[in-house]
């Protein structure tokens, strides 16, 4: 049954020609792309992010999980418990306790904030810029009986005071969603004002790692295929979101790149259709997804779904960007030029100045 459409527009709130605009925003030879291009993105950062995920969230649903990141593996943990633990973990070094109210800024389609809430017995808000992903999450919390300790809002996390008021929370938490900010200055810079005194922050982030260098046009182009295949309008340095934390105003009680520690397979695994990484039975799915086959069969079903009208044009465009976002985060993890686990934990002073 083909969605109802309002011209353009879908009753679920996904956008045919936002999704077919996606790939305009950058050149489609990277090493022609200019400073005009990277301008234009940040200055229309909200189309750029909601075209993505308009045509990307089905595909994640399907090729990855509701909870849209990365995470370490243990060995014999298999892929959907290693997601809930890098979840936890992050609750944990923040210190989330029962009955605070915590914000979940770039929530997705509400994986993390569901688990984050079992876990902790917080009140979760999440906040998202696209509309289509707030009703998953509102669809899939109810079907969990958690729509009473969770809930979600669609807002800008560039206006946050506006929409909330400062000081309205205890703690305020982000997987792998702030990169997608114009500037981390101004994302961090309205957490700050949102959160109590004496608040928490927690992050991980999505970074080039110190050791990439812009001035070298391999780095440079990995990092806009990093943007082009993830919805990102511009790839920072890890360096640049630790002095943003700190030019906002918050102290850093600590701060660790996760993916540089030695485990049993890397982050990227579930990315490379290795049968031979998987780490259970049921992960062998998860790996085939990310194999050419998987992939072919992906693509049809889709291609098949979108002639239907039962997912908007332009869906298998954006799907096309997310196997340029494969090869280059495979390949932006193997030579260590990048990672999306940049963790940070950062408390607003008691006393701001």
């Amino acid at each position: 049954m083909a969605i109802e459409t309002n011209g353009n527009t879908h009753a679920d709130g996904r956008s045919d020609s936002r999704i077919q605009n996606y790939t305009k925003f950058w050149q489609k030879d990277t090493s022609k792309e200019a400073e005009v291009d990277n301008a234009n993105r940040l200055d229309s950062y909200t189309e750029v992010v909601n075209g993505y995920y308009d045509g990307a969230t089905d595909l994640y649903e399907w090729g990855w999980a509701q909870s849209f990141h990365f995470s370490r593996f243990f060995k014999g943990e298999s892929f959907a418990a290693s997601l809930a633990r890098h979840e936890h973990f992050l609750a944990a070094k923040m210190n989330i306790k029962p009955g605070m109210r915590v914000l979940d800024v770039g929530c997705g389609v509400g994986g993390p904030a569901r688990q984050i809430a079992m876990f902790t017995d917080a009140q979760i808000v999440g906040l998202n810029n696209n509309e289509f992903q707030v009703g998953r999450a509102r669809k899939y919390t109810k079907n969990m009986g958690l729509e009473g300790q969770v809930s979600f809002v669609k807002g800008d996390f560039m206006k946050l005071a506006e929409q909330f008021g400062e000081g309205s929370f205890d703690a305020v938490y982000a997987i792998e969603a702030t990169v997608h900010a114009p500037t981390w200055e101004g994302v961090y810079g309205e957490i700050f004002k949102v959160l109590k005194p004496g608040g928490v922050f927690g992050v991980y982030e999505w970074c080039m790692t110190d050791a990439w260098d812009p001035s070298i046009p391999e780095h440079k182009a990995l990092a806009h295929e990093i943007e082009l295949g993830n919805g990102i309008p511009e790839m920072r340095s890890l360096k640049l979101a630790r002095s943003a934390l700190t030019t906002v105003g918050f102290e850093v009680e600590y701060e660790e790149d996760l993916a540089e520690r030695k485990d049993h397979v890397e982050w990227y695994y579930p990315l490379e259709g290795d049968y031979s990484k998987a780490q259970t039975v049921y992960d062998l799915f998860t790996v085939w997804r990310t194999t050419w086959f998987g992939m072919f069969v992906m693509h049809n079903i889709f291609w098949f779904l979108e002639l239907l009208g039962v997912l908007p044009k332009g869906t298998i465009e954006v799907g096309a960007a997310l196997k340029v976002a494969q090869t280059s985060l495979i390949k932006g993890g193997q030579t260590k030029l990048f990672t999306p686990m940049y963790l940070a934990i950062s408390r607003k002073p008691a006393k701001s100045e």
